[in-house]
């Protein structure tokens, strides 16, 4: 099964145990967002890649040039250990970790989360590859990815118990777009996958082919 089947797997199982009030207010903030243009903001092939300097889930800082001193980089944003579909996701970025370091390539990932929840997600998942804290999406916003959720969407995720206000330092309402980047030894960018559904995920098999693409 690929990985966008078992996303649509899970998001069919799941709608039908949301309310439909609060399954309309999702479906509207997606549609929203959709229809904002958020995702034609987001840099795209041949674009240099942003600079970075972020705390590990371990306390270690990472940046960019220091990644790409070693090979690619493959860059994949994520909301955060909350979100049942990003945690899929990442489980999916683990068992292909192999074939990406294989490659040459190391794999990061970004989410705007303090560094103890990414510590408890590395662990739950038993990740072998970075987990960065990005708080406040200041390097989802220099990538496009960064948008604010509606008022009635964050109060639902409230009520769901996901206490963003917590986990992301004081920025509960900013989150990225779902989106992977790979990024050549040069610092250019050579492919993306950008998405304002977050029930959607870059394929493994299509960021390996990405990786063997590069020259």
């Amino acid at each position: 099964m690929t990985l966008n089947a078992e996303l649509r797997a899970f998001y069919e199982t799941r709608r039908q145990q949301i309310p439909a009030e609060i399954r309309e207010i999702m479906n509207r903030a997606g549609r929203d967002l959709a229809e904002s243009g958020q995702a034609d903001r987001a840099l795209t092939v041949g674009a240099r890649a942003p600079r970075f300097s972020l705390p590990s889930a371990t306390g270690r800082t990472v940046t960019l040039e220091g990644l790409l001193a070693d090979g690619p980089v493959v860059l994949t944003f994520y909301r955060g250990a909350w979100c049942p579909y990003c945690n899929i996701a990442l489980r999916a970025l683990q068992q292909h970790h192999h074939d990406i370091t294989v490659r040459g390539a190391r794999l990061v990932a970004l989410s705007p989360q303090i560094p103890d929840e990414s510590l408890s997600l590395s662990e739950k998942h038993e990740l072998t590859f970075d987990v960065l804290s990005d708080i406040g999406s200041d390097t989802a916003k220099q990538y496009g990815l960064a948008f604010d959720l509606p008022e009635d969407l964050a109060a639902v995720y409230d009520k769901l118990g996901f206490d963003l206000q917590r986990v992301n330092a004081g920025h509960p309402r900013t989150l990225p777009l779902p989106a992977t980047f790979v990024i050549d030894r040069d610092g250019t960018i050579r492919w993306v996958f950008v998405d304002t559904d977050y029930t959607k995920r870059a394929e493994p098999a299509d960021i390996l082919a990405a990786l063997d693409a590069l020259d």
